[in-house]
């Protein structure tokens, strides 16, 4: 199936978490259930060297990224090997241009088919040098673009840039999570404006996941779809995420009004993901709280991150002790139980 329609029929697509152990060192063989795990919830793809992934992958001291790229890759690659269901691999792509292409390099030598590119490195500079920096990483790969929130390292980008992002050819589709609802309209309004009918809307906007789906976007005779996830958010409880796009495309293919518990789910799972991405204390707990989730499933052995100084915040264990209980709609632990031992590769599994 040709990329772009793939991306234009929406799909699950989580943020790949690092698994480490608790002296800090890569757990290959929780990383390799974790893939697996994503694989047969029936995720349509997977970002990796993302947020999730921890930026610090790319730092001397770790030198993790291209070791990650790898294994997530063969992973997939030989767990998917007889099912042929497409599945579309992503790399997160970050730096200045130089640093860019060469990860796109690397990440095309694995197999990766798409950028998520990345723009937090050229913070500061004019958008004229961000256009031409994803010009130039396009020339290369089909790039996602990516509206990253401004509290944690993104910044506000206009209309008038994202008019111009869609006039590249390459671009493939864009992250939307600024986590802002007049920002999100700026990206959306844009491509509606541009007239491209191939460039795919997908969430991030992981505190408004279902009403992101569930709206169509209007303006001047155009109409969009934001129609899908690429979500940290997805990266936990992610059998019931795939549930969950199913039921929200039946709902945006039957038209119509839709039914009020869509929005009170809306709600629900935002409450949710605030006790998982920590928001509360400015998103500080995020990857941890995101990593507590999979550790209490058994799925990695920690919830250790390699800068050591990310934590669990102050009441945020009990935050997810409440949201799992309140919505057990979103929680796959009966999934995870049946199919651990199959994912690690043992016939018994010690959880501690």
């Amino acid at each position: 199936m040709d990329l772009r329609k793939q991306l234009l029929e929406g799909l699950v697509i989580p943020a790949l978490p690092l698994a480490l152990n608790e002296d800090g060192s890569w757990a290959e063989k929780h990383q390799r259930a974790l893939l697996r795990y994503y694989a047969d919830a029936g995720v349509g793809g997977l970002a990796v060297g993302v947020h999730s992934t921890q930026f610090e992958i790319r730092e001397p001291e770790f030198g993790l990224f291209e070791p990650v790229l790898r294994l997530a890759s063969e992973t997939l690659d030989e767990w998917l090997g007889a099912d042929g269901r497409r599945f579309l691999k992503i790399a997160g792509i970050c730096g200045a241009t130089k640093q860019a292409l060469d990860e796109v390099e690397l990440a095309r030598n694995f197999g990766y088919e798409a950028a998520l590119l990345s723009l937090t490195a050229l913070k500061g500079k004019s958008e004229d040098e961000m256009v031409l920096h994803c010009q130039r990483v396009a020339g290369q790969m089909p790039v996602i673009g990516f509206y990253l929130q401004p509290s944690i390292g993104g910044q506000v980008l206009s209309y008038d840039f994202w008019r111009r992002f869609f006039a590249i050819e390459n671009v493939v589709a864009v992250k939307m999570a600024p986590f802002n609802r007049y920002y999100t309209w700026d990206a959306v309004r844009a491509l509606m404006d541009s007239g491209r009918e191939d460039v795919a809307l997908y969430t991030g906007n992981d505190d408004n996941i279902i009403v992101d789906l569930l709206t169509p976007f209007c303006h001047q005779g155009r109409s969009k779809y934001i129609v899908g996830g690429l979500l940290g958010q997805w990266g936990v409880w992610t059998e019931r995420a795939v549930h969950l796009l199913e039921e929200l495309k039946a709902v945006r293919e039957a038209g119509g009004m839709i039914d009020s518990r869509w929005l009170s789910k809306n709600v629900e799972l935002t409450d949710a993901n605030a006790a998982v991405f920590d928001a509360a204390n400015g998103f500080a707990g995020c990857i941890p709280g995101i990593m507590e989730v999979l550790r209490r499933q058994g799925l990695v052995p920690s919830n250790r991150c390699l800068n050591p100084d990310e934590v669990l915040s102050p009441r945020q264990a009990e935050e997810l002790d409440r949201v799992s209980a309140a919505y057990p709609w979103l929680v796959d632990d009966e999934f995870v139980e049946e199919n651990l031992g199959r994912w690690l590769g043992e016939e018994e599994v010690n959880r501690g």
